[in-house]
């Protein structure tokens, strides 16, 4: 057993310092009980994310079409609008609720995990009374540009200024401690441990202000720990691009969008050498969730995998090779700047909109004063709250009172604590999975409820790790890592944003959080993303803490100086986000093209039962969860 567990873990929660409940910055020397830390979930540590029992109730009413939960409590509880799912778009529909229809509307709101968010989930890592502050999902306001009219005034009614943001954000803290993107081999996949200053894929990108490399293409593939073969071959590719592809001009565009990436690496550079592929596999990290093996080049390209860099993107569409309507290129190759960044991620949002709903619940009006409030958890769900939150509540079953074209209300029935209950609403917004909505409606129309059960997830892993200092970090010059042979594709410094009092690390004697992002999927090549979602998955609920621990180990370990890093010494806690369903699924152009048009279908108002979250526009953004909540809060009747 490790240090690390055998001091602070118990039933794989770290027992908290006292301090974690005080304000940040106070220390107390004092433990306090494991019962009383569960009450303050954001300082939890272990397995958080969809943590244990979290999805039970969900998983016997979807697989085993489970409908005996012994005798329902029906409360004497009625409101105006139930809404299942407390995350950012459940929590949007009931501000959005109460705007059109008065703040005297009463609103129940039931969420499944022990903490409210969804994916917008707020990590705290306490170390010697310093409470670092980190997310664990959703985690940038990406793209504001792109907003909605409805979703900039939400942002600006909860108090959010996107200019505060370019001065919050620390453009010169990488460059200051020369910080630099890099690539991780570990000795399992690689044969060696080796760090090599060049990340090889164009991921990096994200970091503002982050240098990428100062290597030339030929020494960084001549210091990769491959064959002789494998370096020339990785050199074809970082010498690559679109300028290899033998099609005319004006083919290029259609030609990108239809064709395979890996195909390209086989067929048109010639890759066969499977350490190389494998890098490339792993190269676009989380953000399509499966392999880049089932990617269009256009998608890879988007990613920023290896092989295209920005420059020769931006060249590509200066030289009018794409129209207006084709340049759907992420925010890697636009001006965007990607610094919205509140210190513990899209929570800010979350808890503004409980704040807003729930003012007792702490202290702050805006979205800077409550960084540095300690939610009181107590008051979610008070008799006397007009709108109620209430957590560890699996919804079982949501039905028409009569007639679902004629009715006047809709009986919501949930387990929480092992028990069933049944509440009464004059109507519902279902913000949940929606996947799962047709197994909880049960009379949704069949071509709606076939629609929706192909809107699938992807499995995400957001592991936040508390330092007590990061001179091992310095040392290396790491301010971003990939890492193609570890569960974790991605390790990185949190981004260097100071607001609200908050102030991020300052020097690497000081703790900080470092995230790692785990994006598993399925290993066999060429397999469709869903069966590779699927694979992902299962292995990832299969794991105990201790396995996760054990490979957080063994790569800080490998990758960092031993002479600066202990992991025992020097790691204080992990938090491992796992969700098992993250990102909305919405196809790709080699695979599942028709997922969106499902989701519209899917998304159709039935009766008194609107659908809303990020499923029923398979994009994973904010903005589109806000949109979706206000699209159907205005589709009720």
């Amino acid at each position: 057993m490790s240090k690390i567990t055998r001091r602070n873990f118990i039933n794989g929660s770290l027992v908290l310092a006292g301090s974690s409940l005080l304000p940040f910055g106070c220390s107390n020397d004092a433990i306090i009980d494991s019962a009383e830390t569960a009450n303050y979930p954001p300082a939890l540590t272990g397995l958080r994310g969809s943590h244990k029992g979290s999805n039970t109730h969900a998983h016997a009413k979807a697989w085993q079409n489970k409908s005996d939960w012994g005798e329902t409590n029906a409360l004497q509880e009625e409101y105006d609008l139930v809404v299942v799912g407390g995350g950012i778009s459940g929590l949007s529909a009931a501000y959005f609720y109460q705007q059109k229809h008065g703040v005297d509307k009463k609103i129940l709101i039931l969420e499944n995990h022990d903490d409210f968010g969804g994916h917008a989930r707020r990590n705290e890592h306490t170390v010697d009374g310093d409470t670092r502050l980190t997310f664990g999902g959703s985690q940038t306001i990406q793209n504001p540009e792109s907003y909605s009219d409805v979703s900039i005034k939400l942002l600006d009614d909860l108090g959010i200024d996107l200019e505060r943001f370019k001065s919050a954000y620390d453009f010169n803290f990488y460059k200051k401690h020369n910080l630099k993107a890099l690539t991780y081999f570990n000795k399992k996949t690689f044969s060696e441990d080796k760090v090599v200053m060049h990340p090889y894929s164009n991921y990096p990108y994200f970091i503002e202000g982050i240098d990428l490399s100062e290597l030339s293409v030929e020494e960084a593939a001549e210091q990769a720990p491959l064959s002789q073969k494998g370096k020339a071959q990785l050199l074809r590719i970082l010498k690559g691009g679109l300028h290899a592809i033998d099609v005319p001009k004006n083919d290029l565009a259609e030609y990108i969008a239809t064709h395979s990436y890996f195909d390209y690496l086989k067929n048109t550079l010639g890759v066969d050498d499977p350490a190389v592929l494998e890098m490339a596999r792993n190269s676009c990290a989380d953000n399509h969730g499966a392999g880049t093996d089932v990617l269009s080049i256009e998608e890879a390209m988007d990613s920023g995998v290896i092989g295209f860099s920005p420059s020769a993107m931006q060249d590509f569409m200066a030289a009018d090779n794409l129209d207006a309507d084709q340049e759907k290129h992420s925010n890697l190759y636009g001006e965007e700047q990607y610094i919205h960044h509140f210190p513990d991620g899209n929570s800010t949002i979350a808890r503004m909109l409980v704040k807003k709903m729930i003012p007792k619940v702490g202290k702050g009006e805006n979205a800077e004063e409550i960084l540095l409030s300690k939610f009181n958890y107590e008051q979610l769900d008070k008799d006397s709250n007009i709108v109620r939150l209430r957590l560890n509540s699996t919804v079982i079953n949501v039905e028409h009172d009569g007639d679902p074209l004629d009715s006047n209300s809709v009986s919501v029935s949930y387990i929480n604590d092992d028990k069933a209950y049944r509440v009464k609403s004059k109507a519902v917004v279902m913000a949940c999975y929606n996947m799962m909505i047709p197994h909880l409606v049960p009379d949704l129309p069949e071509e709606q409820a076939a629609a929706m059960k192909r809107l699938v997830k992807i499995p995400l892993m957001y592991t936040s790790v508390g330092l007590k200092n990061w001179k091992a970090i310095k040392d290396i010059g790491m301010g971003i890592a990939m890492c193609p042979g570890n569960m974790h594709q991605v390790v990185y410094m949190d981004f260097p944003v100071n607001m609200g009092g908050y102030q991020y690390t300052k020097s690497p004697e000081a703790p900080c959080v470092i995230q790692m992002v785990s994006c598993p999927f399925g290993g066999t090549v060429g397999d469709p993303p869903v069966e590779q979602f699927k694979q992902g998955r299962y292995k990832m609920l299969n794991l105990k803490f201790e396995d996760y621990e054990q490979e957080i180990r063994e790569h800080l370990t490998g990758m960092l100086p031993t002479d600066s890093f202990d992991f025992d010494r020097d790691v204080e806690s992990i938090t491992v986000n796992r969700w098992a369903h993250g990102y909305a699924h919405g196809g790709v152009a080699l695979f599942d093209p028709e997922l969106s048009d499902l989701a519209i279908i899917g998304r159709k108002p039935f009766g008194r039962i609107t659908i809303a979250n990020i499923d029923s526009a398979t994009s994973s953004y904010a903005n589109i969860a806000i949109d979706q909540a206000w699209r159907a809060v205005n589709e009720l009747k």
